[in-house]
Parts: C-alpha cells; sequence; structure tokens
C-alpha cells in the first residue's frame, strides 16, 4: 500500500525523532487525503482530496484556502520525503478554474525543483479528473 510505504520513508528519514511527528498529519486525514503516486527518482508526489461540502464557500466552489491547504497537504509530505523536516513559509497560487462538487475531487500533483540552503523549492498542479488545470503553485 502506498500511504504505507510513503509513511515509513518518511518515519525512516526522521530516524529517532519520528515519534516528534504525527504522521499522517491530523488535517490530511481531515481533508481525506490519499497518496495515488510517489516518483522517489524525480521527487515527485501525487495525491487526491475529496471535494467536500464544508470545504465549500457560499458560491458553491472550494474555498481557496481550502486548496491551498490540499497543496500544502501535498508539499508537506513532499518535503519530508526528500529533505529534513521543514515548514511551509510561502504559497504563490494562481487558480485558472472553480472547483465545485461535480468533480468529486482533486488532483495534486507536486515536484521538488532545487534546494538551496535551507530554502527548498517546489510547484504544483491542481487538475480535475480529467486532466484540467485548476490551480498552479509553487
Amino acid at each position: 500500500m502506498l500511504h504505507t510505504r510513503i509513511m515509513d520513508i518518511i518515519r525512516a528519514k526522521l530516524g529517532d525523532r519520528k515519534d516528534e511527528y504525527e504522521l499522517p498529519p491530523p488535517v490530511f486525514t481531515t481533508m481525506h487525503g490519499e497518496f495515488l503516486e510517489y516518483d522517489q527518482e524525480n521527487k515527485v508526489l501525487t495525491n487526491r482530496f475529496p471535494i467536500l461540502k464544508d470545504f465549500l464557500n457560499p458560491y458553491g466552489t472550494m474555498q481557496g484556502g481550502m486548496v491551498v491547504a490540499a497543496v500544502d497537504n501535498t508539499l508537506g509530505p513532499l518535503s519530508m520525503l526528500v529533505a529534513p523536516p521543514s515548514v511551509t513559509r510561502r504559497i504563490e497560487v494562481k487558480y485558472s478554474n472553480p472547483i465545485t462538487t461535480d468533480l468529486e475531487f482533486i488532483i495534486v500533483k507536486a515536484t521538488f525543483l532545487e534546494r538551496q540552503d535551507h530554502w527548498l523549492r517546489f510547484k504544483a498542479e491542481v487538475r480535475d479528473p480529467g486532466g484540467k488545470l485548476l490551480a498552479r503553485a509553487k
């Protein structure tokens, strides 16, 4: 199972510090996140998140902060897979299309780009089940 494999890799990287972290994080579980694919060689992680009624804004679309939470819940595990534990300092998001409950779920694909000293750089794309781009983040 991919979930178990990813958690095992992260715990192994954390070594003696693994008990300091709650894995998976409660927010990942609350959002019903699911690991779809991990490409260890290219440092790419792909996750799926359902579009739940609790995530909607007054317009019936997924609230922007919840989209960012899905992105962060993909970047976070990827960051732990490629480097020591870190925190998100900045996420820049460009929304392209609204995310409605008609989509059922979104797919977030995060890619590690580079490490400069203590800074890690990533990019992420949010797509619908058919592959249509909904948002980009870096």
